[in-house]
């Protein structure tokens, strides 16, 4: 799988957890970045690298 891939999928899954109480998420495909905003304010940031490819 590429990291476009697996980026692709955490978006995903990111987007249709209901139970996480997720407001917004931006996405820098550039950075390999989600910044994901929560309901009670608080902010996250994901960084997505490779560090292995068969």
């Amino acid at each position: 799988m590429s990291l476009n891939d697996f980026k692709d999928k955490l978006f995903d899954l990111l987007n249709e957890a209901d139970n996480m109480e997720i407001k917004d998420i931006e996405a820098n495909d550039k950075e390999n970045t989600f910044q994901i905003f929560l309901e009670d304010g608080h902010l996250f940031e994901l960084e997505c690298r490779q560090i292995r490819s068969n």
